[in-house]
């Protein structure tokens, strides 16, 4: 038996919870999803009907958006207590060709375009999932890359920016299982290269505001031919096309945002943007904005609480590497993996450079710790898209899971007919001084080889730990199901801002636990690459759970703290409910 407990709704005000328990289901599905001794993950994406290739439309010619999406989004679209599947797609890149001339066609049955997939989750747990693109409105025609989600209008719903090369869009979520498309209305479209982008209420004016990253100016008729090491033609880097400016889009409380990015002062400092998460790194109240730019200097964006922002980021340490070296950013995730209270940065980057980590000293200052933690020779052979910090075994402690992918031909694997496929990793954090790469013990969820991109982090099944989505390119959407089983414990948290904004993003959350520091997490969906992850905030607390309250640090800057908190279930905090905190800082 396994009890499972699932969300079914909420009110306003609170959440009802349904307890369900049940046998496993039929002898198929439970052979595909029963884990094996040593296996974290099961792979489940098929099994489950999360059915879904990613088309890239290469023909020969080495466009160079082919290679870099797609991004994936879990999102709770229907509010019915489980995380539902966005899935960007792409097409031709040149519009002039027809599908048929792609090298790897799209498969038969498959429809086009962008597609949501609703979770139909079991009593018994199991996932099972049901494409509901075209009753929602949705299925986006454009060359998508990634997706973001937050609620402009703090409605309750969940909304969706796609990101493409070419026109972005906006899908306003109506309530009823439908959407719509208000780009226009709203003001947020932006014709070039976007590719990550992230809600973020950097005002603190209660809505949440919108940050799209863009790469470089790319055009079908400006297409570059790029050799690789061989002489053969192979995919050009960034440094062949000049990078294009982000830019910031403040939410007016109407349904329109503004373009604020010159009066932000975003204007005097960019690059190929490709990975972008936002927290309060410094400390201050205020949500800062970090961009993993390719091949060029990354950008640490202080808000100075009065609608600027100023880079720091090459005093702050996280412009280039220990060594002086602009690597090739793509994917960027923040947490407090040290349990030290501050939000630590860990981004990815082509093989032979190592991917790289930023330990926060508390002040927004940070020290490239790569090496001292382990992390550096594991990377060096790969090529690194969406990466997470996440408690994989609930053990309180952060580990980080890579989706690698390569951008030029593996060597190796010349002669194959898409040769950029690597493994990716799953990384232990052991609670001490160093990471340990678990993905050969991992099964053969970690032994599938791939051309991985992005990767979205959420509590699927609703049993307590964190599953996995991982989006590729020109290949199969996989679904990691998290099978650990142990005695470790969990909580999990949703918030609900009243005066901050209705999902309370960029909130901070402090688990206070008797004898030990207090776990710091963030309520956010932003980071990966091309992604956006689930909002509520899980917490694994290891074997001996003691936990005395939870305290919020709410976007508007009010402090609370709730005492009495249950282990191994769902919570809603729900702002203004709490006792006045002025604990920790």
């Amino acid at each position: 038996m396994k009890a499972v407990l699932i969300w079914r709704g909420w009110a306003l005000s609170a959440v009802v919870m349904v307890l369900l328990a049940g046998c496993e289901g039929d002898n198929a599905t439970q052979s595909v999803q029963a884990p094996s001794h040593g296996e974290p993950f099961v792979e489940v994406a098929a099994a489950s009907g999360l059915v879904f290739t990613h088309f890239n439309g290469a023909s020969g010619a080495y466009y160079q958006p082919e290679v870099f999406g797609p991004g994936v989004a879990l999102l709770d679209y229907d509010r019915d207590g489980d995380l539902d599947v966005y899935l960007p797609q792409a097409g031709m890149p040149d519009p002039g060709q027809s599908p048929a001339q792609a090298l790897f066609p799209l498969p038969a049955g498959q429809p086009t375009g962008d597609r949501l997939f609703r979770n139909e989750l079991q009593a018994d747990g199991m996932l099972r999932f049901t494409d509901v693109t075209d009753i929602a409105g949705l299925g986006h025609a454009g060359y998508a890359q990634g997706v973001a989600t937050g609620d402009f209008d703090n409605d309750g719903y969940t909304d969706l920016y796609v990101t493409a090369f070419g026109t972005n869009v906006l899908y306003h979520n109506q309530g009823d299982g439908r959407f719509i498309d208000v780009t226009s209305a709203a003001g947020v479209d932006d014709p070039r290269w976007s590719t990550s982008a992230a809600f973020l209420d950097y005002d603190r004016d209660g809505d949440l505001d919108l940050f799209v990253a863009n790469y470089v100016h790319f055009t079908v008729a400006g297409n570059k031919q790029c050799a690789g090491g061989d002489g053969t033609l192979d995919y050009c880097g960034p440094q062949s096309y000049r990078p294009v400016r982000d830019r910031l889009f403040r939410n007016d409380g109407n349904g329109r945002f503004t373009d604020v990015s010159d009066a932000a002062g975003l204007g005097v400092a960019f690059g190929p943007g490709l990975g972008v998460t936002c927290a309060d790194y410094n400390g201050d109240g205020w949500q800062d904005i970090y961009v993993a730019n390719d091949g060029d200097d990354n950008q640490l964006w202080i808000n100075q609480g009065n609608g600027r922002f100023e880079n720091t980021a090459l005093m702050a340490g996280v412009a280039i590497n220990a060594y002086g070296k602009a690597e090739a950013s793509m994917g960027v995730t923040a947490g407090d993996f040290d349990n030290d209270g501050d939000e630590d940065l860990f981004m990815t980057h082509l093989d032979r450079e190592t991917n790289t980590l930023y330990v926060n000293d508390g002040t927004g200052n940070f020290l490239d710790a790569t090496d001292a933690h382990k992390l550096g020779r594991i990377s060096l052979p790969y090529t690194g898209f969406g990466a997470a910090w996440l408690d994989f075994d609930n053990d309180s402690d952060l580990d980080l899971f890579i989706a690698n992918g390569a951008v030029r031909i593996e060597e190796s694997l010349r002669g194959q007919p898409y040769p950029y496929q690597e493994r990716n990793q799953l990384i232990r954090n052991d609670g001490t001084e160093g990471f340990t790469d678990r993905t050969e013990q991992s099964g053969p969820a970690l032994a599938l080889v791939e051309v991985s991109r992005g990767a979205a982090f959420g509590d699927l099944d609703n049993d307590g730990d964190v599953d996995i989505v991982v989006a590729n390119n020109n290949g199969p959407t996989r679904l990691l199901r998290n099978t650990i089983d142990g005695d470790n414990h969990w909580l999990t948290v949703r918030l609900q801002g009243t005066r901050s904004n209705r999902a309370g993003l960029g909130a901070r959350l402090a688990l206070l636990r008797a004898g030990k520091p207090p776990l710091w997490r963030r309520a956010h969906t932003d980071g990966s690459y091309l992604s956006a992850s689930d909002d509520r905030v899980h917490f694994g607390l290891g074997a001996g759970a003691d936990v005395q309250a939870i305290g919020v640090v709410w976007p508007h800057g009010t402090r609370e703290i709730w005492h009495d908190i249950g282990i191994d279930s769902f919570i809603t905090l729900q702002e203004g409910s709490g006792k006045a905190w002025d604990g920790i800082p």
